[in-house]
Formats: C-alpha cells, sequence, structure tokens
C-alpha cells in the first residue's frame, strides 16, 4: 500500500460510485521523478488546477497533494508520479452532484524501460487508424477517459515502432497516443493547435519557452501530413521521456537535427536547475 494514497489513506481501494471510476470524470497528471525529485511539480499541479476549473471540479489544494508526493517519495530517485483528481463520489447517471468532493490519488510506479539511446539516434514512429474527435469543450485537457488513445496504441504491438501520431477527423496532425509532436521547418518551430481536440502537455509549454528563449520562432499552426513530411525535423515530447528525435515517420527519414540537439541541451540544463532548487528548497 505504500505506493497509492487515495485522500492522504495508505490504500488502492477506491469507491464504487466515484466518478472517475463510472464515467472518466476526472483529470490527471504524470510526473517524472529524478534524482529523488518530482519534475516541474508545481506546472503539475498549476495543470490540474486549470483543467479541474474548466470542468467545475473544485481543486483539492497544492499542500495537500505535495504532502502525499512526499509521503510516498521517501527516498525513491528515479520513478513514475501519477496524480489524479476526481470529481468524487455521486449518484447513478450523469447529472452533477450538487455537493461536490473531489476525490485525490496519488501513485508511484516504476520508472518507464525506454532504451537509454532514444534521445541520441532517435525513434520510429507511424501513423494511427484511429482518429481524435473534434471537441473545443474538451480541447488541451487531460482528462481521465483515453479511449481515443487506447484504440490508437492497439492499432500496432511489436516491431520497431515506438509511438503513433494521431489525425483529426479531418485528418489534421495533433499529437502522439502519449506524446505532444514539433515540426522544424526553415530553423522555425512549430506545433499543432490543440484548440479542438489533443492534450496540452507540460513538456509541450517548456519547451516552447526554452524555444523563445533560445530565441528560435515557434508558432502554432494547423499541420497536415504534408507538413510533416515536408519538415526538416520531427520530434516529440512529454514529461516522462524529455524530448525524442523523430528518425522515421513511415517512408519519410529525418534526421536528428539542430534544433532538436539544442532544445534537448537546454533541456538538460532546465531539468537540472529544477532538481538543485527542490533540493536547495
Amino acid at each position: 500500500m505504500d505506493n497509492c494514497r487515495v485522500n492522504g489513506t495508505a490504500t488502492r481501494t477506491i469507491d464504487l460510485s466515484d466518478r472517475g471510476f463510472q464515467y472518466g470524470d476526472g483529470v490527471f497528471t504524470t510526473v517524472r521523478v529524478q534524482d529523488g525529485v518530482p519534475l516541474f511539480l508545481g506546472r503539475h499541479l498549476d495543470r490540474l488546477r486549470h483543467d479541474g476549473k474548466r470542468l467545475a471540479i473544485p481543486y483539492v489544494g497544492s499542500g495537500v497533494l505535495l504532502e502525499d508526493v512526499r509521503a510516498l517519495l521517501g527516498d525513491r530517485q528515479q520513478a513514475i508520479l501519477k496524480i489524479q483528481m476526481t470529481r468524487g463520489m455521486g449518484g447513478r447517471g450523469y447529472r452533477l452532484p450538487e455537493t461536490v468532493v473531489p476525490t485525490r490519488v496519488v501513485s508511484l510506479h516504476p520508472p518507464a524501460p525506454y532504451p537509454a539511446e532514444y534521445p541520441d539516434s532517435g525513434v520510429e514512429v507511424r501513423y494511427c487508424r484511429t482518429r481524435l474527435g473534434i471537441n473545443p469543450a474538451l480541447a488541451g485537457l487531460k482528462h481521465m477517459n483515453r479511449l481515443e488513445q487506447i484504440l490508437a496504441r492497439a492499432d500496432w504491438s511489436a516491431g520497431p515502432t515506438v509511438e503513433g501520431l494521431m489525425r483529426d477527423t479531418e485528418g489534421y496532425l495533433v499529437e502522439g497516443t502519449m506524446t505532444n509532436v514539433f515540426l522544424v521547418r526553415e530553423g522555425c518551430l512549430l506545433t499543432p493547435f490543440l484548440d479542438r481536440c489533443g492534450v496540452r502537455g507540460i513538456m509541450r509549454s517548456i519547451i516552447m519557452e526554452g524555444a523563445a528563449e533560445l530565441g528560435i520562432t515557434v508558432s502554432e499552426e494547423r499541420v497536415s501530413p504534408a507538413d510533416a513530411e515536408a519538415a526538416d525535423e520531427l520530434f516529440l515530447t512529454n514529461s516522462i521521456i524529455g524530448l525524442w528525435p523523430v528518425r522515421s515517420l513511415e517512408h519519410r527519414h529525418y534526421p536528428v537535427g539542430p534544433v532538436a540537439l539544442e532544445l534537448a541541451e537546454w533541456l538538460k540544463k532546465t531539468t537540472r536547475n529544477a532538481i538543485n532548487a527542490w533540493s536547495a528548497g
């Protein structure tokens, strides 16, 4: 029980009437723990607050979540931390309960067993058959209903493919099943709009800030598969992997290019600063 806390109690049990279990009525975030530090935790908690507000789920408070995180971490040096916040218990049916008492779940998991060479050599990706539905009301949110991503991930099981890229129902490139996507075109960085679907990842925001700091022009655009094929570089981001260059997408091959390498080096320094700041605090 020491790797999970539900509302501050060491347990792995959720009430069957919890709306997170019944309907996926909640939000979550996933944090990489490196050298004993939950990286960019403040940003993750801000995401929970922001996403919960959009769904009218009251924020449980950074103080109680930080207490749960510290209690679970102990002396763990490398791990994955998952924080979930649901609307709590409610009756049958979709109608919102009159009084909302959110449920918080904080759990600790082993590090992801990804090969160490991915950040340097790049990864192979493919397009998924499953498309993302267009729904601006949920766009950008990391809500607890991930059925589209689950179906998309079922498109492949083995082989060299590491990630699948997802298009919306109009054919535009949006994201990976677990990542955000960046293209480099003539030295400029661009990433798909997330105004109609997709998840606005923490690492996506960090990389965009890093690009601005390094003087790299960055923009959000509606991205077509043709745009991806014409790109000079392609790379993926999320909070667990950091930044992975793409070396191939279907039949198209890409170099591990200078923009991805510069941003990866900037991210290493930024991560080290975050570790030092947490340790000093």
